[in-house]
Formats: C-alpha cells, sequence, structure tokens
C-alpha cells in the first residue's frame, strides 16, 4: 500500500498547509534565532546641563546676569555635544586603550605609544572648548576659574578619562604662571592655554618612583646633572608617569655636585621642565620600560620611564622643588574633586533615567518607594559634593585675580585636602549603589558602566591617599598656627546666619552648629595631647571639617530666596547624620595609647609578621 500523501496528493498538500498556518501562528518565540520579544530600553543620556538642577541654580545664585546668560548658553551648547560626539569618544577610549610600541619592524628602539583616534580627538576638542584657557584668559576675573570647573565637571564622566591629561596639564600652566612665566617657559605656557587644536600641549607630571609614593622628600632618586650650556640632564627611574603621551612635563630632582654628591630631604630637591621629545621627534633620554596594568583608567598612558639623559630646565632653586609643585597639587586635587563629582551626578542621572523606562514587580523602578529612597540619598551627597567643588573653585578663582581675603587663602589651603579626600570616599560609595540600581546590567561590561567605578577607584589614591590627605590637613592647621581653623569656624557660622531664619531650617542649622561647637572642643582638647593623638584623628578630623562644612554649604544654598523645596529637603537630609565624627570617637577613647596597641593587636593577632612582637 502507497503512502496516503500518495495516493490522495491534494488532500495531503490541505493538511500540510493547514499544518503550518498552525505552526506559524503558534511559532515559539526562543526558536532558532529568534530570542523573544522583549528588549529593555537602555538609558539614554540627556543634556547634562538642563538636567542638573543644583548646577544651574548654583550659576543663578552665583554669576552675575550678564556672565550667567553667556556661560549658560555655552554650557548648553557644549552638554548637547556630549551627547553627540563626545560621549561615543570617551567609550572608544574605554575599549581601545594604549599600547606600547618598544621596537620598529627593523629592530630600533621607538618606545611608541600608540593611542586611538579618539584619544586624539578629545586632545583637539579640549582645546576647540577651551577646557584649560577659560581658565587663564580671565575673560570673566575671578569667575573665569569656576566656570572653568564646571565644564570640566560636565565633560569629565564623557571623557574617556582624557580629564586625567587636562588635570596634569592645568596643573603644569598654574605652576608656570606662579613663577611669573619667565622667558624660557613662555612659549610652553602659550601652547598649554592655548584653544588651537594644532598648538595645544598637553602636559604630564612625573613625581613618583620606587621608593617614594607620595613620599618624594624621601623617595626620589632622580638625579640633575648641570651641563655647560645651563640645563641639566636627568638620571633616574620614574615608577609612575601620568599622561605618558604629553608634549612636555615637570618633574622633580636631586641636582648633583661635581663629586657626585646631592643633598638628601627636600633641600635636595629641585624642579624641572623637560619636553618629550626633540625637533626630530625622537624621545629625549627617555625609555618607556613599560605600561602600567590597571584596574581602572586604562584609557590614560601610565608608564614606568628611565631617564637616561633627558634634557630639562631646572625652573625652581635647588632645595625649593617640592614648594614649586604645592600649585599643581592644587589644582590636581581640585581635578579629583571634579572627577568625583562629576562621577555621581553621571550615574544618578543615568539611574533616575532607567527608573523611568524599567518595569518590574508590576511598576516602574520610578514608583518603587524604596528605590527612590536610594537614590534620593544618592543626591543627598552628590549634590553635597557639588557645593564643596565649587566653594573650592570660587576660592582660587578669588586668589588667582588677588581678590582673596586672607580668610578666603586660609580657607583653599584648608579646603583642597579635605575636598579630595572625602569626596573621592563619596563617589565610591554613590557610584556603586549606582551600578547596584541597573541590577544586573549595572555589572555588565559592554554596557559602560561598570567603568564609572573602576575610574573612581582612582580618586581615592591619586594624589594622595585619604590618610596621607589626612594628614595634610595637620599639616596645614600647624603650619598656619591654627588660622585656617580660625577661617573655617568663621565662614561655617556665616553661611548658618541666613538659615537660622528660615523656620523650615532653623532646625538643621542649630545641629550643624551643635556640630561645630563639638569640633571647636576636640581641638582645643586634642592640641594639648601631643602630635600622635592628633595624627591618629587625622582621618576623623578631616571628614568632621568636610561634613560641617558640606551642611553649612546647604543650608546657604537652601536660604537663598531662589531655593526650591527640594534644596530645602537635601539640606535637613545632610544634617540628620553624624557630622562629627571625631567628637564621638574620642569620647569613647579611639585615640589614645591604649587604642593604639589594641589596633595593631587585632590587625596582627597571631600574624607570623610580628611574632614576639606584640
Amino acid at each position: 500500500m502507497g503512502s496516503k500523501s500518495a495516493l490522495f496528493p491534494a488532500m495531503a498538500n490541505a493538511a500540510d498547509s493547514q499544518q503550518q498556518a498552525v505552526l506559524e501562528k503558534l511559532k515559539m518565540p526562543f526558536s532558532r534565532a529568534m530570542i523573544g520579544n522583549f528588549f529593555q530600553e537602555r538609558p539614554k543620556l540627556g543634556n547634562q546641563f538642563l538636567e542638573d538642577v543644583m548646577l544651574q541654580s548654583y550659576l543663578k545664585r552665583h554669576l552675575p546676569p550678564v556672565v550667567l546668560e553667556e556661560v549658560s548658553q555655552d554650557l548648553d551648547r557644549f552638554s548637547q555635544r556630549l551627547v553627540k560626539e563626545i560621549d561615543a569618544l570617551g567609550r572608544d577610549c574605554e575599549l581601545n586603550p594604549p599600547k606600547l610600541q618598544q621596537y620598529d619592524a627593523w629592530g630600533r628602539r621607538v618606545d611608541d605609544i600608540v593611542t586611538c583616534s579618539a584619544w586624539k580627538r578629545m586632545k583637539n576638542i579640549s582645546a576647540e572648548e577651551g577646557l584649560i584657557a577659560e581658565a587663564y584668559e580671565r575673560k570673566y576675573s575671578s569667575w573665569s576659574r569656576l566656570v572653568q570647573v564646571v565644564k570640566l565637571y560636565l565633560y569629565y564622566p564623557s571623557s574617556g578619562f582624557f580629564s586625567s591629561s587636562l588635570a596634569m596639564t592645568d596643573g603644569a600652566a598654574k605652576v608656570i604662571e606662579s613663577l611669573g612665566i619667565p622667558t624660557p617657559l613662555q612659549n610652553a605656557f602659550r601652547h598649554l592655554t592655548s584653544r588651537n587644536p594644532n598648538y595645544f600641549w598637553t602636559s604630564g607630571q612625573w613625581m613618583t618612583e620606587r621608593r617614594g609614593g607620595s613620599d618624594v622628600a624621601e623617595g626620589t632618586e632622580t638625579v640633575a646633572r648641570l651641563q655647560e650650556d645651563g640645563t641639566h640632564t636627568l638620571h633616574g627611574y620614574k615608577w609612575f608617569t601620568t599622561a605618558t603621551d604629553s608634549d612636555m612635563t615637570l618633574t622633580l630632582g636631586r641636582t648633583i655636585d661635581e663629586h657626585g654628591n646631592t643633598v638628601q630631604g627636600t633641600r635636595g630637591l629641585a624642579l624641572f621642565y623637560l619636553e618629550l621629545r626633540d625637533a626630530e621627534g625622537k624621545l629625549n633620554g627617555i625609555e618607556v620600560q613599560r605600561l602600567k596594568d590597571k584596574l581602572g583608567t586604562r584609557q590614560v598612558p601610565t608608564a614606568e620611564l628611565l631617564l637616561d639623559g633627558a634634557k630639562s630646565l631646572m625652573i625652581s632653586p635647588e632645595g625649593r622643588g617640592v614648594a614649586s609643585i604645592s600649585n599643581m597639587l592644587t589644582i590636581t586635587r581640585i581635578h579629583n574633586t571634579i572627577g568625583a563629582a562629576g562621577g555621581m551626578r553621571r550615574v544618578i542621572n543615568l539611574g533616575r533615567e532607567y527608573a523611568a523606562k524599567r518595569f518590574a514587580f508590576g511598576k516602574l523602578l520610578q514608583d518603587h518607594p524604596l528605590h527612590i529612597q536610594t537614590i534620593a540619598r544618592m543626591e543627598v551627597e552628590a549634590r553635597g559634593a557639588f557645593l564643596l567643588l565649587m566653594e573650592t573653585a570660587r576660592l582660587l578663582g578669588l586668589e588667582e585675580t588677588n581678590l582673596a581675603t586672607e580668610q578666603d587663602q586660609h580657607l583653599l589651603r584648608l579646603l583642597t585636602p579635605v575636598a579630595k579626600l572625602y569626596t573621592g570616599k563619596q563617589a565610591l560609595a554613590v557610584i556603586s549603589e549606582g551600578l547596584e540600581s541597573f541590577g544586573g546590567q549595572g555589572y555588565m561590561e559592554d554596557t559602560g558602566l561598570p567603568a564609572l567605578l573602576r575610574d573612581a577607584q582612582v580618586l581615592t589614591i591619586w594624589e594622595g591617599t585619604t590618610n596621607i590627605l589626612s594628614l595634610d590637613v595637620l599639616r596645614s592647621v600647624i603650619k598656619s598656627q591654627g588660622q585656617v581653623l580660625t577661617a573655617f569656624f568663621s565662614a561655617t557660622e556665616d553661611k548658618l546666619q541666613a538659615a537660622l531664619e528660615v523656620p523650615d531650617l532653623t532646625k538643621s542649622a542649630n545641629v550643624t552648629l551643635q556640630a561645630l561647637q563639638q569640633l571647636k572642643e576636640f581641638t582645643k582638647n586634642a592640641g594639648l595631647k601631643g602630635g600622635s593623638y592628633m595624627e591618629l584623628s587625622a582621618r576623623d578630623f578631616s571628614y568632621s571639617l568636610a561634613k560641617i562644612y558640606i551642611g553649612s554649604l546647604l543650608l546657604e544654598h537652601a536660604a537663598w530666596p531662589g531655593a526650591s523645596d527640594t534644596d530645602k529637603y537635601c539640606a535637613q537630609r545632610w544634617s540628620q547624620q553624624d557630622l562629627c565624627p571625631v567628637y564621638k570617637a574620642e569620647a569613647s577613647g579611639s585615640y589614645n595609647s591604649e587604642a593604639q596597641v589594641l589596633d595593631k593587636q587585632l590587625v596582627y593577632e597571631r600574624s607570623p609578621l610580628t611574632k614576639g612582637k606584640l
């Protein structure tokens, strides 16, 4: 017998067609190449200036109307460029990190650091947008520095960390300006502050050596030999050089006499200027040993260098190298704060945009109160960090235009390390929380989100760890004989006065004043207990300075007639935390000699490293 299809072909064809129609109708959504019907819409980057209410209100409150109008138009335009062009370039820099080509095809040592086209484009954009020039043209007098900082704050999260090169460049320009722009450095200064992409230079900063880290006074082994033409050749090994693809750099070295003797400590250090390549494009007595393999900031060329007769120019008196570089540290620490505040703002903006389109457990994330509460807490931190950044930039602008009072100068000296150390810690916590708000997608590299967290880790390490910066805060107190603290107390009290007259803010202002009084009591008591006691408390002391001052800034802003209800709520929320942790820790005995012994026992209990020593 044949098959039914053979005997009755018409019936078979009809059945096959009917079956095919049913299969098409019931086609499984996950068969073969199909991967379902739902695809989560990604968070989109919007105009970061227009979406930043705190930024706009701050500028409205502080800038003269004519300046405000002009600057706002430029920031709006720049933010559109971020969305349309710059952000994609930044991502390209992340995906195509620099590579070191040590030899050419014929075996010659070339030590070329190969960067992607997006990285090179970032350099051109930086010049076009005046990201360095803005601060030195002084078009807006003392506000020029603040305007530059705002633009960098918007730029940072999209920069592919080219912002690091700009930090060094800004720092170098500041050092040269502070030296009076001497004739041999005039050309370099013009390059560093140019708006012409074909003329613009970036600078590196080469301080760290194998032994040193932050301790450049004892750790710098590089020596400088005087030449007949008045230049010096540098000989040494730089363990960590940032922005190593730059056009020039500043570095420290020890002058060496004709007998080969050097002076140790800071008294033997001088500051040197050198260009990386000669007129023929060859490296200037420099060998690139390797690029650093880093957790984050992979976009930035960071290298170990051998200086073997690098021709340089000594630009500070012998023994004044560290003092001369201090202006660069001020700038780079402020840039660090820019990165922290900018990174927090970006992850919050993306997170809230995502919350408006992600549907889970029956409703959008933005309709889940616990989710919004979490982001609101992040928002409070970000706004506080932003105001601390703006305050530091404002003070720097006053100093640079000779408009700063003595109190302003003392405040700038104190707040610069405080802002750097505290906002770095804030950024790590907020950005980590921000990634969590995306669920599993926040952990996926191809979303670009993890890079925000990896890059944020450098903020607590570069230009001094939290502990190093805390000790620098103490040095500023000691060196000024307490004048920086007097300025701090006075400025904080002044900022709180307006808030005390606003009924909704009175309670929070009094809480902050109480914390300020606790800090005064602590400093009075600690000053009688010796250096080791104060050193042990340095971290908590610095945190207390940051928390109290941020509280006063938020309250001052909330007391402004143009402030919103959310400004008041933000200030209230900030004051609900422990604003003076050093006072509470002192009361618990955390800084006495017994605590020091117990701390070490706790860390090294049964460790073979301390056998018989504890």
